[in-house]
């Protein structure tokens, strides 16, 4: 496992100290590392991996192209986003949102604006390298508040380059967008609802 400091895993557990008994979504699956150091907080964890729900919905033939598909589109919302509107009070998006298409990728984004509460904050990272063809894809555990530890899943297509304006464009219904680009070509990105 590779680990790496993370600036805006640090500004995400700021916000886990704002009030206790909060709910997190974690969007890289399961993991006990993550799950401690969340309900440590006296938070609640609700896991699931966005990455293999995307495989099982559109990996049957043109990953891209069956995002286009409206039943498949459902399914993967039914799946992998069944929550209550304002469940949650923080979500760890990890690398996930990089791997879906423009019109699913805004739909996610409006979905997990309802989910979340108001002042709530969300991490995500995308690749900074905008002309990569394939990018490295892990699943995420939180090793401190600085730390993430990142297990190796392969190479991927992302769907498109996400540069900082296209970032603001994509949570342009949220409060606030900050990013922090790194040596490792990763753009952390911590979104307030």
């Amino acid at each position: 496992m590779q680990t790496r400091n993370s600036n805006g895993l640090d500004q995400f557990c700021a916000s886990l100290e704002e009030r206790a008994g909060m709910n997190i979504l974690d969007l890289a699956g399961a993991n006990q590392a993550t799950v401690m150091f969340v309900t440590n907080y006296g938070h609640r964890l609700y896991s699931d991996d966005l990455l293999v729900q995307m495989d099982e919905c559109f990996g049957d033939g043109d990953f891209f192209e069956n995002q286009l598909n409206p039943l498949k589109v459902q399914d993967f919302m039914e799946r992998a986003l069944n929550f209550p509107d304002q469940h949650f009070d923080g979500a760890l998006l990890w690398d996930s949102l990089q791997y879906l298409s423009a019109p699913l990728l805004t739909s996610v984004v409006d979905h997990l604006w309802h989910m979340l509460r108001p002042g709530s904050c969300m991490l995500a990272l995308f690749n900074a390298d905008e002309h990569a063809q394939l990018v490295p894809s892990y699943a995420y555990r939180i090793a401190d508040h600085r730390t993430i530890g990142m297990l190796p899943r392969g190479m991927r297509k992302p769907a498109q380059p996400f540069n900082n304006r296209a970032l603001e464009k994509l949570f342009q219904n949220y409060h606030s967008v900050k990013f922090f680009l790194t040596r490792d070509h990763l753009r952390e990105v911590i979104v307030r609802r």
